[in-house]
This record gives C-alpha cells, sequence and structure tokens, in this order.
C-alpha cells in the first residue's frame, strides 16, 4: 500500500487548486446567485486539460489516471459544486459512454471535441417515471431504414440545455424490459425534434443547468447507435458506477471547503473572552468533521485504484458514492452550526455547500439505492 500520491498526481493537484482559489471561488457565489452557465470559467478549464481528464491524448485529452482525475474534480467542487457537476457529468458521463462504447469513428468525431472542451457533453437516461427504475422508461428509438425516429422526454439532465453532444437512452424493443434499451448520440443543433422544455430553479448545483428535454419524431442517423441495440441498460450501469467516483469526490471537495471554513471561522470567532475552537464541543465538531473526510476520500482512491487495475469495483464505487455524499452534507450542516446565525445567511459560503452537498445523495444513485447495491454485492 502506498498513499503518496505520484510527482504528476501532485501537480495536478497544486495546478487544479491555483486555478480554483484564483478563478473559481472569487466568483462561485456569483454563479450561485445568477445561476448562469459559466461558459467562460469552463473555457478557461479547457485550455488547461479539466474537461477531458482521463481520456488518451490520441481523442484530445489529459491522458491522466482515475486518481488524479479524482483529485482534479475534486478541487474543481471545493470551489464550486455546481461547476463540479458540470465537468462530471460531460467528463464521466457523456464523455466516458462515447470512450467506453463507442466506434472509433464516433470516438474520433464526438469524444475528441468534448475531451478538448470545445464541446459541451450531457447524459440523458432519467425521465419522470424512471430515475432509479430505468426499464420504466417510455422514451422509444423506432428503426427506419438508416435512421431511428425517437420519441419522448428526459427530465435532470445535467448540461441539458447548453450540450452539444447528448447521450440519450431509448426503448428499441418496448417487450425486451431491460435488454431492450439502447444508447445514441443527439446533437442539438442538428437534429431536428430536440426540444429543450426549459430548466430546474434548484436548491443548489448552481451554474449546471438541468433541463427537461424533449424529442418529437427526432431523427437520429443508425451510424449514431453506441454499440448493438439492446446494450443501453448495461452501458449505463457501467458508465454510472464510474460515474460514482467522480461524485465521491464532489463531495469530499465540498466537505473540504465546508471544513476549512468552519476551521478558519472558529479561530477567529471569540464569545466568553477566547475563540471558539478552544471549547471542546467545537474543537470535537472539528475532529469528527476532518476524521470523515479523510474516510471519504480514502474510500474515493480505493474505488478509483481498482477500477484503473481492471478489478470489479461495483461495491467500492458504490461505498464511496455513499459515504462521501452523506459525509458532505454532516460536515456542511456542522460548519452552519459553528457559524451559528451567520451561517444561516449568505454572508458566508457555508449555506451554500451545504445547498450544493444535498444533491450528492440523489443523483447517480440515490443512498437508499445503493445500499441495495451494496447489500447485493455483499450477498452475492
Amino acid at each position: 500500500m502506498d498513499f503518496s500520491l505520484s510527482a504528476e498526481q501532485r501537480q495536478i493537484r497544486d495546478m487544479v487548486a491555483e486555478f480554483v482559489d484564483e478563478e473559481i471561488v472569487p466568483r462561485a457565489a456569483e454563479i450561485d446567485e445568477d445561476d448562469e452557465f459559466p461558459d467562460d470559467v469552463v473555457a478557461e478549464m479547457a485550455d488547461l486539460g479539466l474537461m477531458g481528464m482521463p481520456f488518451p491524448e490520441e481523442y484530445g485529452g489529459a491522458g491522466l489516471d482515475y486518481h488524479a482525475y479524482a483529485i482534479g474534480l475534486e478541487e474543481i467542487s471545493r470551489g464550486s459544486g455546481g461547476i463540479g457537476t458540470v465537468v462530471a457529468a460531460h467528463t464521466s458521463l457523456a464523455g466516458n459512454m462515447l470512450y467506453e462504447f463507442g466506434s472509433e469513428a464516433q470516438r474520433e468525431k464526438y469524444l475528441t471535441p468534448l475531451a478538448e472542451g470545445t464541446e459541451i457533453g450531457a447524459f440523458a437516461l432519467s425521465e419522470a417515471g424512471a430515475g432509479s427504475d430505468v426499464p420504466a422508461m417510455e422514451t422509444t428509438a423506432t428503426r427506419e431504414g438508416d435512421e431511428y425516429a425517437i420519441d419522448g422526454g428526459k427530465l435532470w439532465i445535467s448540461n441539458g440545455s447548453v450540450a452539444d453532444t447528448v447521450t440519450v437512452f431509448a426503448k428499441t424493443d418496448a417487450d425486451a424490459g431491460s435488454k431492450g434499451i439502447s444508447s445514441f448520440v443527439v446533437r442539438p443543433d442538428e437534429d431536428e425534434g430536440f426540444f429543450v422544455e426549459g430548466t430546474e430553479h434548484k436548491l443548489g448545483d448552481k451554474g449546471c443547468p438541468t433541463a427537461e428535454l424533449r424529442f418529437d419524431d427526432m431523427r437520429v442517423p443508425a451510424d449514431r447507435r453506441l454499440g448493438e441495440e439492446g446494450d443501453g441498460f448495461v452501458q449505463a450501469l457501467k458508465t454510472l458506477n464510474g460515474g460514482r467516483i467522480t461524485i465521491a469526490a464532489r463531495g469530499v471537495g465540498i466537505a473540504r471547503a465546508a471544513l476549512e471554513e468552519a476551521r478558519e471561522y472558529a479561530g477567529e470567532r471569540e464569545q466568553f473572552g477566547q475563540p471558539i475552537g478552544e471549547f471542546q464541543a467545537i474543537g470535537h465538531k472539528l475532529a469528527d468533521m476532518d476524521t470523515k473526510v479523510q474516510a471519504a476520500k480514502l474510500l474515493m482512491h480505493r474505488a478509483a485504484d481498482k477500477k484503473m487495475r481492471g478489478e470489479k469495483f461495483v461495491k467500492e464505487a458504490a461505498q464511496a458514492k455513499l459515504y462521501a455524499s452523506e459525509v458532505s452534507t454532516e460536515v456542511a450542516n456542522e460548519a452552519i452550526q459553528i457559524h451559528g446565525g451567520y451561517g444561516y445567511t449568505k454572508d458566508f459560503p457555508v449555506e451554500r455547500f451545504y445547498r450544493d452537498a444535498k444533491l450528492n445523495e440523489i443523483y447517480e444513485g440515490t443512498s437508499e439505492v445503493l445500499r441495495n447495491t451494496i447489500a447485493d454485492q455483499l450477498l452475492d
């Protein structure tokens, strides 16, 4: 076991941390208030290679290992949970679908601009009646000659209103259950019948537009199908499994930000003639917060390590995402408590951390579903 970072991993961490401190942290409150997609920040991240961190250089990526990618996303999320989601949905979901299941021609044409950051990706799986229950989806794709006609809609799609490439899941065989789902590369600006119905007004995760999409007889060339007909459900599960590592990274980043704010405030705020951090009750809170953050980080890297080694990592990814998600909410909550009344106002960022953290427990597998996954793995 070696818990030290390599020279490259340290370099990536320091580079991303410097960028976050200089370009994201000063803008984070504004992004949260305006809830506008920060295309200028995303363009700067693209210039640094942060929009294609884990993809090979031949496809425009940075060629980083999964430890370095998780570290980079952790730092980005430390600055802004919304921007963390932008990168995670773009890379781990949309980009990874193309990298893992696309043909060589599809990778070159659609993955390369995503990895370079000149285009934005989205992953359209969830529907109003099909969140955790994926086979309940109602979107259909009907083969008609050399194209598919896609009809239906998707909900809660991160980056959905700004994406240049969307990986869309639809039923190609309505009677085959989970084996009747296929996936497609959709180009919103090219494919007639693609509509953005609107974006959600959310508790947190601001800056990352969460869109409702509608497909009305949307014609997609057959050569934009990823893999074979019926492969979509397995593709989605594998993609979400890897994505859970990056949501764990988002949780660790937000929790770190909340802990640091609470630590600094506890050292500056005085009551009864001394800094409040010197009271044992506050000191114990900080001790528990830091311990949970460190444990979450180790679970994240354990899952990343198994993925890199090509080993099965379903349970490890679920555990990392579950624990880091709940820790991020708990640590942000305690940060508010340490700040007292100030923590409940927008004068301090801890209330934003709390709002951003809660989403971790819901998307890419709710905490309840992840517990089912872990239990299934233990009993299998």
